[in-house]
C-alpha cells in the first residue's frame, strides 16, 4: 500500500467519523436539554467536531456522580425528618394567597420548611460586612462553620482568618469549606491554606479538581454558596466572597474596578435551615455527617420574619432557584424588582419578566454598566432589546463598581436574597443558597436600597440601546450561543 493510498482511507475513516459524531449528536444531545443549551452544543461540534465531541463528553452533563447524588438525596430525608412540625411562621398578618403553594413547592423541592419568629440586620457595604462576621466569629463559644466560594487570605481578610485562629485557640470546633477552582485562581488562595492548617482548622475544598490526587469531578460545577454560621445562633448569607473587593487583580486595580456585595445576618429558625446547607456540603465531601446543635435561647432582634431556605444546584432533580423565581414573578401583582450582577435568563425566565411587564407591572432590572466577565457580559446585553421592548425598566449601575449583589422584590410581599445569580450556570451547574422571606420591615430596607441603587445608576432607554455600535451587536449577539454552556 502506498502512502497515498493509506492517506486516502484515513482521510475517508476521518469523514466518516466525522459524518458518525454529527448524526449521533442531533439524535442524543437534545434529549431532555433545553432547546439553547442542545443548540450550543451541536454549534460547537458541528464547528469544531473533535474537540466538540471531547468537551461535550467532560462537561454535557451537570448530572453529578451517582454516590453524591445519593447522599443529597440522604440528606434531604435528613432535614425533613428532623423539621417535622418545624414550619411555624408568623400569625401577625396572613400570607397572600399564592404564597402557601410556593412554600409548598420549596419544601417538596429543596426540603426546608418556612419558619418564623426571625430576625435580620442587612449590610450593603463589603467592609462593613466583612467586620460584621468578624465581630461574631470573635464571640463564638462553640462552633464555627465557614463556606465560601471564594476564600482568599489578604490585606482586607487578614482579622476574618485571625478571628478563626483565635476562636480555635479558645476550644471552639471551626470547619471551613471553600470551593477549589472558584478560589484556586486567585493569589490569596494558598495562603488560606496554609493559615487555615496552621491555625488547626479542619477544612476541605469543594468540588476539587486535582487528576494527579486521583480526585476528578465536573471543572465546571462550582459550589457557589456564601454562608457563615456560628454557634448555630448567628447565620450570615448573600453575596459575598471573603476576599478584597478587588478580588487581588491588577487590571481590576488599573481600571479601578471595585465590588459591591450585600450580606443578611440572620438570627432564629432559619439559621437552622442554613447550617442545614453547610451540612449538607460537609458531608458531600468528608462523608461525616455532623449532628445538629441544639442552639441557646436566640438573641432579640428587630421583627418577626418567615423564613424559608431553598437550595439548588445539580445535585437536585428539578432547578429550584428557576422555578422559585419564575413563580413568583408570575405572582406578582405590582411591582418585581430584580438585581443581579448576571443575568442570562433561560427562555421560561425571559417569557415570565416580558409577560410581567407586558401586563402593565412595573418591573426593574439592576445591573452593572461594566463588566468583569467577558462572555457573560456580552450574552446578557443581548438581552436588552427584547427587555425594553417589553417595557422592564433597566438601570445600569454606574462604573467604575460592579454591583454584585443578587436579591428581588416581588409587590410589597416577598423578597429572595441570596448566592444566586439570575443565569443559566446558577440555574443548572452552581451549588447556591436562597432565602425567601415574608415580612415588611425586612422588604422596606431592601426597598430603601434599592433606591441607593437607582441614585448611583442611569436608566437605560431604547434608543440608546438600538444607536450602539454594530460591532458591539455582534459580540452580544455571538457571546448569546454560549450562554447555555457558560
Amino acid at each position: 500500500m502506498t502512502g497515498a493510498t493509506f492517506g486516502a482511507i484515513v482521510a475517508i475513516a476521518l469523514l466518516v467519523v466525522d459524518f458518525i459524531i454529527r448524526v449521533l449528536s442531533l439524535v442524543l444531545i437534545p434529549r431532555n436539554r433545553r432547546p439553547q443549551t442542545a443548540l450550543a452544543w451541536l454549534l460547537a461540534i458541528f464547528f469544531i467536531p473533535y474537540i466538540g465531541i471531547g468537551l461535550f463528553l467532560l462537561l454535557g452533563t451537570f448530572r453529578l456522580p451517582k454516590r453524591r447524588r445519593e447522599k443529597q438525596v440522604e440528606i434531604n430525608q435528613y432535614i425533613l425528618d428532623t423539621t417535622e412540625g418545624f414550619d411555624r411562621v408568623a400569625e401577625e398578618a396572613p400570607w397572600p394567597d399564592w404564597l402557601g403553594p410556593i412554600v409548598e413547592l420549596n419544601r417538596t423541592l429543596g426540603a426546608m420548611p418556612m419558619v418564623g419568629g426571625n430576625s435580620s440586620v442587612l449590610y450593603d457595604v463589603d467592609a462593613a460586612a466583612l467586620a460584621a462576621m468578624t465581630e461574631e466569629i470573635g464571640r463564638a463559644t462553640r462552633s464555627v462553620h465557614v463556606e465560601f466560594y471564594i476564600l482568599a487570605w489578604d490585606s482586607t481578610t487578614k482579622p476574618f482568618f485571625d478571628a478563626l485562629a483565635a476562636a480555635v485557640q479558645r476550644g471552639v470546633v471551626v470547619r471551613v469549606l471553600l470551593d477549589h477552582l472558584g478560589s484556586w485562581q486567585y493569589k490569596g488562595f494558598r495562603p488560606a491554606k496554609r493559615a487555615l492548617t496552621r491555625m488547626g482548622a479542619q477544612w476541605h475544598l469543594m468540588l476539587p479538581f486535582q487528576p494527579l490526587r486521583r480526585r476528578i469531578q465536573r471543572p465546571d460545577l462550582r459550589n457557589h454558596r456564601k454562608l457563615l454560621v456560628v454557634d448555630g445562633e448567628i447565620a450570615f448569607t448573600g453575596s459575598q466572597n471573603i476576599i478584597d473587593p478587588g478580588y487581588e487583580k491588577r487590571g481590576n486595580a488599573r481600571r479601578g474596578l471595585q465590588w459591591k456585595d450585600f450580606m443578611v445576618r440572620f438570627e432564629g429558625p432559619v439559621v437552622a435551615g442554613i447550617d442545614a446547607l453547610f451540612v449538607t456540603d460537609w458531608y458531600a465531601e468528608t462523608n461525616e455527617l455532623l449532628a445538629r446543635e441544639a442552639a441557646p435561647a436566640r438573641r432579640t432582634g428587630p421583627g418577626p420574619m418567615d423564613c424559608q431556605v431553598v437550595p439548588s444546584g445539580p445535585g437536585f432533580t428539578g432547578e429550584n432557584n428557576l422555578r422559585l423565581f419564575n413563580s413568583l414573578v408570575y405572582a406578582a401583582q405590582k411591582q418585581i424588582v430584580l438585581v443581579s450582577p448576571y443575568f442570562v435568563p433561560d427562555d421560561s425566565m425571559l417569557y415570565a419578566i416580558t409577560t410581567a411587564a407586558q401586563s402593565g407591572l412595573d418591573v426593574q432590572l439592576f445591573v452593572s454598566e461594566i463588566g468583569d466577565q467577558f462572555f457573560v457580559y456580552h450574552a446578557q446585553r443581548s438581552y436588552y432589546e427584547a427587555l425594553l421592548r417589553a417595557g422592564v425598566r433597566i438601570f445600569l449601575f454606574k462604573a467604575p463598581t460592579i454591583l454584585h449583589a443578587k436579591h428581588f422584590t416581588i409587590d410589597d410581599e416577598v423578597s429572595v436574597i441570596g448566592s444566586s445569580n439570575m443565569d443559566m450556570r446558577s440555574f443548572s451547574l452552581d451549588f447556591e443558597i436562597s432565602v425567601m422571606i415574608w415580612g415588611g420591615t425586612f422588604l422596606q430596607r431592601l426597598r430603601a436600597m434599592e433606591n441607593e441603587y437607582r441614585e448611583n445608576s442611569r436608566e437605560l432607554t431604547l434608543d440608546e440601546w438600538l444607536a450602539r455600535p454594530r460591532l458591539s451587536r455582534a459580540l452580544d449577539n455571538v457571546a448569546r450561543l454560549t450562554a447555555a454552556v457558560q
